[in-house]
């Protein structure tokens, strides 16, 4: 009898309860640890890499470790509310950890004899939150959120396709499809904040929550993603065409125009609502950075990519682990410090990381990447050390999509 109500107290965990309570701790923590390994332990190497260059293995791990851990909390929480079916818990989440982890252990360290056997763990967690997404809708037989179920299956080929050119040494390849992975997470972002933005500037608006005086422009909601999938899909198969310059050039111009639904007077200075419009220009900040580049402007595309990495995607994720880890536990949208502190940091990280590369704080340069990835790795830290206590005592389930 205690054996089996030990077990079952296990099962009732609260960081069992839902997805994001899991892996979003899980990611934060990765998230610390990989940065302040690479950077300070490693020298920007890793101790097992041979063949495969190392800024492949850290955009590799930042791409589908840090962001895949929390796209999976995000994707096994939201598609249950979205489409009102009961949220993955329990177990299910830990076979769902057990098969990311492998990855994140080979990835930390380069290992590369088992670079096959990673990718075949990672594209089965990719696999596994595929069908997470796509269940539901096939229960409910809706096709509302059909686009994440489309955008989780790139996933799993594209991670499949960056496993199998590194075997056979195709490293340009493996190059193009890790871009393409980080084009295709903005699109997430795209879609996901549309989503989130209504209930975080309503509330901003009318803490209450009695009123909803927002209404998102119809127009916006999936122009920036559409505008970054064609040109996710042109870069990759036409990487040396200007046409792909000016399609950032135009995702910039779609990221950029998604600010105006900031305009909401003074409620905008509040830290959650500027954090999502600051990860919205990153965004167009970062295409704008990349189609300068392609067309022939002094500016590395690198810069342009970091910023949409580290700034807007990383800007993103923290807002969403705030918005989500408050909401989720029952608590009002009301910032502890440590969510405050949290957002300020990725905001300097995304700027230290980019900004002396354009000739602000050239004295930077050299120690810039350093600093960049300190400030990440605090940002994510500072987080986990505020928001795993309510996790760990949650008030009441309240969702946020």
């Amino acid at each position: 009898m205690t054996v089996a109500l030990k077990a079952k107290d296990r099962r009732n965990h609260p960081l069992l309860a839902e997805g994001l309570m899991l892996f979003f701790p899980a990611a934060a923590l990765y998230a610390m640890l990989s940065p302040l390994m690479w950077v300070t332990l490693f020298g920007f190497a890793l101790p097992f890499a041979r063949a495969i260059p190392s800024t492949q293995w850290h955009a590799h791990e930042m791409i589908f470790g840090t962001y895949g851990a929390a796209l999976a909390g995000f994707l096994t929480s939201a598609v249950a509310e979205w489409t009102d079916t009961p949220p993955r818990k329990g177990r299910t989440l830990i076979v769902l950890l057990l098969l990311w982890l492998p990855g994140r252990i080979v990835g930390l360290l380069g290992i590369e004899p088992l670079v096959g056997l990673a990718g075949l763990t990672d594209v089965a967690f990719l696999s596994m939150l595929f069908w997470f997404v796509l269940a539901p809708l096939l229960e409910r037989r809706s096709t509302r959120h059909a686009s994440f179920a489309v955008w989780a299956c790139l996933f799993v080929l594209l991670e499949a396709g960056i496993r199998i050119a590194w075997l056979v040494e195709e490293f340009d390849l493996a190059g193009r499809l890790l871009q393409t992975s980080l084009y295709v997470f903005l699109v997430f972002f795209a879609l996901a904040v549309a989503r989130i933005n209504i209930v975080v500037i309503n509330l901003a608006l009318d803490p209450s929550g009695n009123t909803t005086p927002y209404r998102p422009h119809p127009g916006r909601q999936n122009l920036a993603a559409s505008m970054v999938a064609i040109f996710a899909a042109t870069a990759l198969v036409f990487p040396n065409s200007q046409v792909a310059s000016y399609l950032a050039l135009a995702a910039a111009a779609a990221f950029f125009d998604r600010l105006a639904e900031w305009f909401i007077g003074a409620a905008v200075l509040r830290t959650q609502v500027l954090a999502l419009a600051g990860a919205n220009a990153f965004a167009g900040g970062g295409f704008l950075l990349i189609g300068l580049s392609g067309l022939g402007a002094p500016i590395a595309i690198g810069s342009g990519v970091h910023m949409l990495a580290v700034g807007s995607l990383g800007l993103a994720v923290t807002a969403v682990f705030v918005i989500a880890g408050l909401r989720h536990t029952g608590r009002p949208l009301i910032l502890p410090r440590a969510a405050h502190a949290a957002i300020a940091l990725m905001a300097c990280a995304g700027l230290v990381r980019v900004l002396p590369e354009l000739g602000i704080g050239e004295t930077l340069i050299g120690m810039h990447y350093a600093v960049a990835a300190l400030l990440w790795s605090s940002a994510f830290g500072v987080w986990f050390i505020g928001f795993i206590p309510l996790f760990l005592k949650p008030l009441r389930h309240e969702g946020c999509q």
